[in-house]
């Protein structure tokens, strides 16, 4: 039988680029490592569904290249950025995709015909720079960490595993004297096995917190089902300091189809490549909000596109994907085969496109190497905050963003490893899960439509443009669902179902609190009053 209670010397929870690279990293320095994913595989969440690509270099000197891609971080998010952070990326980004990516991992990118790497261009960049493989580099990435991850013994995969409850020694530990000392610790946390459906405790000297956005909030999304702020909302229970949380990117072409909630992403790199998009007169529209025109960053074509969809009244707007002079099955096949599958020949017709919710800029603060404001606790990947996007996301930092920290962090947490454990009185005091309720009513009706309160709430007052009175709206009837689902929560035996649904009530309540706070108009944070 599984055992419920462990003890390990570091637990990852996520198996996206940033935890499989920070377990890779760990491992290599001789360390053992758990790795957890809620899903049935390790490549499962939002990693595997990145279509653009990953930042390299552009053009020799490298140097300058540096500064230039420093310059569009900051321009992209407003100068709202960390510099720090920026410089972070800037200077270690290729080193860190030559070692692990390339040599590592042998991730295949797409080349020219004299061996070159074939680097493309993205809204809000100065220069191509983009390593890609064909539309499916998330995929690529994915494909080539995993396979590692997989063969190396010193890593534990255990697949179906949801995180309930960071443990911490000040919430936890039934020894008060505990309680006494001045520096809470995180000591591993509770999770649901799904497969035997009972909670385990799994304590650990590390933990590192790798559990993707929070899309899934929001009534429209290109996020994978399981990105509900997890770790967000576990972070935040646990007196973890958090930053950034209004700023919600909102990719601005997701297919316009009605299956899920969950649209497929059409690619930025179309528009890299001279895709166009139209209103629904068939007219271009981009130049009228930006002299950047379609090549604007994120933030500011949701915006305009938002502004032409009520102007209109029209239910999405078109991509004019009659501008790239590549074949498009073979330069873009996710994005062919998903319109193909719609119903749709891109080669003939324009697509539907609507924004929707994409990235989430804020999470878990961190510095340059994953640590947090709690002891014992790393944050790497969408669900940390380095500072690094400041108030909107420049396209494909975030591939980098999370293949750099999860190389920072898996570097300083070697070092920390060997030389701080959990004391075994301290691990002692911890109790294994305790079932508050025992009803086996977490009716799927119920919870369907808890979440679609949550998703229609934080799409029309929390969404791509905000006003005071939206978001006090929102923070009523955010305030009284987070108490309906907690008391609900606490007398329902515990759940997958369960679990998603209070971690994305709580995502949703902290954003719509942190959208609130922040009167001014910056970025991904727009408000129009």
């Amino acid at each position: 039988m599984t055992p419920t209670r462990r003890h390990v010397p570091i637990l990852i929870i996520g198996s996206g680029v940033a935890g499989c690279t920070a377990a890779l990293t760990l491992a290599d320095a001789g360390c053992d490592v758990l790795l957890l994913n809620a899903g049935d595989k390790l490549a499962d969440g939002n990693s595997e569904l990145a279509q653009g690509g990953i930042i390299y270099r552009a053009a020799p000197p490298a140097d300058d290249d540096a500064r230039a891609l420093e310059k569009d971080i900051l321009v992209a998010g407003h100068n709202y950025n960390y510099r720090k952070a920026v410089r972070w990326l800037c200077r270690q980004g290729p080193l860190c995709v030559d070692e692990v990516l390339i040599k590592r991992a042998g991730v295949e990118f797409d080349r020219n015909p004299d061996g070159s790497f074939n680097l493309t261009r993205e809204g809000g960049h100065s220069t191509p720079r983009i390593l890609h493989r064909a539309d499916y580099s998330g995929r690529a990435l994915m494909d080539g960490l995993t396979a590692q991850v997989l063969a190396h013994p010193r890593i534990t995969c255990l697949h179906r595993r949801a995180a309930i409850d960071l443990l911490t020694s000040h919430h936890h530990a039934k020894n008060s004297q505990y309680r006494y000392e001045v520096d809470n610790r995180c000591l591993g946390a509770y999770v649901l096995n799904e497969e035997s459906g009972e909670p385990e405790t799994i304590l650990a000297d590390w933990t590192v917190l790798a559990t993707g956005g929070v899309g899934q909030v929001f009534l429209h999304s290109t996020n994978a089902p399981g990105c509900v702020g997890t770790g967000v909302s576990m972070a935040f229970r646990a007196g973890v300091d958090l930053a950034n949380l209004e700023f919600m990117q909102f990719h601005p072409t997701a297919l316009y189809e009605e299956r899920s909630n969950r649209r497929p992403l059409i690619t930025e790199a179309m528009r890299g490549e001279g895709a166009r998009l139209l209103d629904d007169k068939g007219q271009a529209f981009m130049l009228r909000h930006d002299k950047r025109g379609d090549l604007a960053p994120r933030d500011v074509v949701a915006q305009a596109m938002m502004e032409e969809m009520l102007h209109s009244g029209a239910p999405c707007l078109f991509l004019d994907v009659s501008g790239v002079k590549q074949d498009l099955p073979t330069r873009f096949p996710t994005v062919f085969e998903q319109c193909r599958e719609a119903g749709l020949d891109i080669r003939n017709e324009p697509i539907p496109v609507v924004p929707a919710a994409h990235y989430f800029c804020g999470g878990v603060l961190t510095d340059t190497r994953g640590r947090t404001s709690l002891r014992g606790l790393y944050a790497i990947g969408e669900c940390a905050c380095t500072g690094l996007h400041g108030a909107n996301r420049l396209a494909s930092t975030s591939l980098l963003e999370a293949l750099v920290w999860g190389v920072s962090c898996g570097k300083d947490l070697a070092r920390r490893a060997s030389g701080e454990a959990l004391p075994a009185g301290l691990a002692a005091a911890i109790p294994d899960w305790q079932h508050e309720g025992d009803e086996r009513h977490d009716d799927p009706a119920l919870v369907a439509q808890d979440w679609a309160n949550i998703r229609n709430t934080m799409w029309n007052y929390v969404g791509i443009s905000r006003t005071d009175a939206r978001l006090r709206r929102a923070f009523e009837d955010m305030r009284d669902l987070v108490r309906h689902i907690h008391d609900f929560y606490k007398r329902t035996r515990i759940s997958r179902r369960l679990v998603d649904l209070f971690h994305g009530s709580q995502t949703a309540y902290v954003i719509t609190q942190a959208a609130m706070r922040n009167p001014v108009s910056i970025g991904c944070h727009h408000r129009v009053d």
